[in-house]
């Protein structure tokens, strides 16, 4: 039986049990900051982009038994990529006028 999905929201949907289990373990391994939605975007960033024919069973089983390692070294490159933003707790415009 073939199971197909309409959107990548039904399918994070789907495996979100296995996202959650992934986060706890990570959580007890040392990585309390990462989230599911950093292990969805590592594997729809680097391994499953080019992926074709994914089965759920490979879906789950590339969620359940990376490396927890592997996930927050993507998890900090990503960090590193972002633009940051110093906030100072006031208005930008306030800020011009005065």
């Amino acid at each position: 039986m073939d199971v197909t999905f309409n959107s990548a929201e039904e399918l994070y949907q789907r495996i979100l049990p296995a996202l959650t289990t992934k986060k706890e373990e990570m959580r007890r391994n040392g990585f309390p900051y990462i989230k599911e939605e950093d292990i969805w975007n590592y594997f729809k960033k680097k391994k499953w982009q080019n992926s074709k024919k994914l089965t759920l069973f490979d879906i789950i089983d590339d969620v359940l038994n990376t490396d927890c390692y592997i996930i927050d070294d993507f998890f900090k490159k990503e960090l590193r990529t972002m633009k940051r933003k110093r906030y100072l707790g006031e208005d930008e415009e306030e800020s011009h006028h005065e």
